[in-house]
This record gives structure tokens, C-alpha cells and sequence, in this order.
């Protein structure tokens, strides 16, 4: 009997033993725990699922968090002064459009991680889990098609902009990984020349042909998941959605809101999209990695992100499409708080995120640094609990774990619970 139930599921499992208990001794005492167990959980709260799609906003090299989002006195300040927000909290005067939506964000002021080399800590963020030579591990954009399925029947449930793919699907099939946007302004390229007529179309009825001759030899899943990979992307291209990618046809007044930049336009190709059906979108932004010159960098970087991430927040809003879309503000780690007027070091071991939207509390911070903003002194929150809080707020059944390729259970960030103390 134990052999067996072992075998099954554990779902499978517990039912069994509630109706074999049921049966054989009148007992409800497990199915009534279980309704209570139900009521109590977490996903009865009200912000859960509330985030259809998700924009995570990347910030490459490293934000200085006593630069922007934790501004500090003494020895540790900065270049910038301390400003006023729309909230009951104070960013840096690098950050005054910013600082007119604060009222409709929740900062998080003690996330806390241990990796402090670029490339790692990256991966960390974008993952929850160190870099493994064995194993790559998904993305939130992947979880999601795991745990959710296709946000549409034409479009993907996951994109990327300013960067390649590579870190996305990780384990998952390689239909979960994002479509790649290099430039924001120029859309999905060459697609006039996939899935037309003529040569293109007898190349691709030969490539089918070859195709379905191997997987008749060797049915691999590997090859199967590709070849639904492509037939998505092919989809796509003969799809009227893919207006979607094109910016062209947004009044040049929103496109100049939003900056003529990288970011900008990326940030407003995100909307269109998150419009359109997507439910993971992430946009790189690089170029925060200041060890020396940090007011001259600042000077120059920071009003570009101001000014998409405000664009973004206050056209979301406007379109009635915040409560439903949780915009996120990652970056690598921190920087150190020692500042000789030069540059700052990296600092994984306390630093800033920020959200907005997608039910989380307006005009929130949560957590607290020490007085040099160099420890977390309350409530630490790790790149896991952070990864589980976007999760949560997205619908995900964090707690039912997906098997990896070595048959080890995973979960969407590593096994760390939601901060539900961020929701409202």
C-alpha cells in the first residue's frame, strides 16, 4: 500500500486517504481541514491574479539605491538633494518626474542579495537562482506560460526588448522563451520576407517536409518544442496583431513623451503590447554602473528613465490599464555608500527596487536601511520572495513546483514566500 501510494501524485495522494478515511470510518475531518486550510490561503487574497501582464524594467550595471530611491545624509549622500514626491516618501532631484507619480508606486527598501559580479547578478535577478553549469533556469515570463499557458493565440506571452533572448525560457520548452525587439522603433524586422509567396513559401513547404521526415525518426521533444516555436513566430508573421510591434502608428506627441530613446520608445512599445495580449514584457536599460564620475553619469542617465518610467505610469493609468499591468523596477545590486565625490562600488548586500500597479499598495515603501544605507535594518526582502511576489500578484500556483531535466523540483523564486505585505 505505501509502494502505491508513493506512485501517485500528491493531489492523487490525498485524496485517496480523504476518501478511504471517509469511507471506511465516517471521518470529514480531513476535507474539513482542508476547506479551512483553503480559506486561509494566500490566493484568496484580493491582489492575487490581479496582474494580467507584467513590464519588469531592467536596469543594467547597478542603481544606486542612496542615489534615487533611498536618499541618505551625512557621508554617504550623494551629488543630488532629497525632493518632495506625490507620495509620503523621498527620492533623489535626479528623479523629479518620478517623483510626480510616487503616489501610484510602492518602493521596496530592503531587498538584499549576495552576488556582486555583473554578469551572475543578472542572472540572479532575472531568475532567483544562481548561475548553474547544469541547469538554466526560466524566467518570470517563462514561469508564466508554465503555470498559466498562452496569454494569446497569436501574439507571445513573453518579449524582450534591448536585448537577445538568451536567459528566458531556462529549463522549459523553447516556445517559452521571449521574442527578442533589438530596436523598439524598427519593430520585428524582415517580416515580409517569412510566410510570403513564392520562394519563401516553397522553402518553407521543403523545410516541413524535412522536418516531419526526422520526426517521424526520432520523436524528440526537443525538436517538437522548436518546431512549435516556429510555428508560432510563423503565426505571428501572417498575423494583423503584429501592428502591435510597429510604434509608427502612435502621434508623435506620445512617442516624444516618452523620450526618443531606447528606453523610452521600449517602454512605449510595452503598453502597445501589454495592450495587445503579452503578459511578460522586460526592457533593458544599460549604463548604470558608476564607479567614478557618478554626477556626470547621472546627469546624463537618469532623465532618460524618468522620463519613460512617469510616461509609462501616468499612460497606463490613464488607459485604465494600471491595476492590471504591475510594472517593475530590477536592477543588478546597489551601490556602496561610501562617496568621495567620485564614484561608487558594488553593493548586493542592501539596494531599491520599485513597483507599481497590478494591485500592490500606492505610495508605499516597504523595509528600511540603516542610517548609511549600507544594511537592511527591517524587514529584508531577497530576490526569491521578490520573484514569488510578482508571481503571486500574476496568478501563479507558486507552491505546485515544475520538474527540471535532472528531475529535481523547482519553483518560481526558489522555494521564497510573497511579501503579501505589499499588496493592498
Amino acid at each position: 500500500m505505501k509502494q502505491f501510494l508513493n506512485s501517485l501524485e500528491a493531489p492523487t495522494r490525498r485524496q485517496f486517504v480523504e476518501s478511504f478515511a471517509a469511507a471506511a470510518f465516517g471521518l470529514n475531518l480531513i476535507p474539513a481541514t482542508r476547506l479551512a486550510a483553503d480559506e486561509a490561503s494566500p490566493e484568496k487574497h484580493p491582489a492575487f491574479g490581479k496582474a494580467k501582464s507584467v513590464i519588469w524594467i531592467m536596469l543594467g550595471g547597478g542603481l544606486s539605491h542612496i542615489d534615487s530611491l533611498d536618499p541618505k545624509d551625512g557621508k554617504s549622500k550623494g551629488p543630488a538633494e532629497k525632493i518632495k514626491t506625490a507620495a509620503d516618501f523621498q527620492v533623489t532631484s535626479y528623479f523629479p518626474k518620478l517623483a510626480t507619480v510616487a503616489d501610484r508606486m510602492c518602493v521596496i527598501r530592503s531587498m538584499k542579495a549576495k552576488i556582486g559580479v555583473h554578469t551572475p547578478a543578472k542572472y540572479f535577478m532575472r531568475t532567483a537562482h544562481e548561475t548553474r553549469g547544469t541547469i538554466l533556469h526560466p524566467n518570470l515570463g517563462a514561469w508564466g506560460s508554465h503555470y498559466l499557458g498562452r496569454s494569446s493565440d497569436t501574439l507571445p506571452s513573453s518579449v524582450c526588448i534591448n536585448r537577445r533572448s538568451d536567459q528566458g525560457n531556462g529549463f522549459f520548452p523553447a516556445s517559452y522563451a521571449p521574442l527578442a525587439i533589438g530596436e523598439p522603433s524598427q519593430g520585428i524586422r524582415n517580416v515580409h520576407t517569412i510566410g510570403g509567396t513564392g520562394k519563401n513559401s516553397r522553402r518553407l513547404k521543403l523545410l516541413n517536409e524535412i522536418d516531419a521526415g526526422f520526426l517521424m525518426k526520432f520523436n524528440d521533444k526537443g525538436v517538437k518544442a522548436y518546431n512549435g516555436f516556429y510555428d508560432d513566430d510563423l503565426a505571428l508573421m501572417k498575423s494583423k496583431e503584429l501592428e502591435a510591434f510597429d510604434l509608427s502608428s502612435e502621434p508623435e506627441s506620445t512617442r516624444t513623451a516618452y523620450g526618443n530613446n531606447a528606453l523610452g520608445q521600449g517602454c512605449l512599445l510595452a503598453r502597445r503590447l501589454v495592450a495587445s495580449g503579452v503578459r511578460f514584457i522586460e526592457i533593458m536599460h544599460d549604463g548604470w554602473d558608476h564607479h567614478k564620475a557618478l554626477a556626470d553619469e547621472m546627469d546624463e542617465i537618469a532623465p532618460v528613465f524618468d522620463q519613460a518610467f512617469a510616461s509609462l505610469i501616468s499612460d497606463l493609468e490613464q488607459k485604465g490599464m494600471l491595476d492590471s499591468t504591475l510594472v517593475v523596477v530590477a536592477t543588478e545590486f546597489g551601490r556602496k555608500p561610501q562617496f568621495d565625490g567620485d564614484g561608487r562600488g558594488h553593493h548586493p548586500v542592501c539596494f531599491s527596487t520599485a513597483l507599481a500597479g497590478g494591485g500592490v499598495k500606492r505610495g508605499f515603501v516597504y523595509g528600511k536601511s540603516d542610517d548609511r544605507g549600507f544594511y537592511v535594518e527591517d524587514d529584508a526582502v531577497s530576490v526569491g520572495a521578490l520573484h514569488a511576489s510578482i508571481a503571486f500578484a500574476a496568478g501563479m500556483n507558486i507552491e505546485k513546483p515544475a520538474i527540471s531535466p535532472a528531475g529535481r523540483p523547482m519553483t518560481v523564486g526558489n522555494g521564497r514566500k510573497p511579501v503579501m505585505e505589499l499588496f493592498a
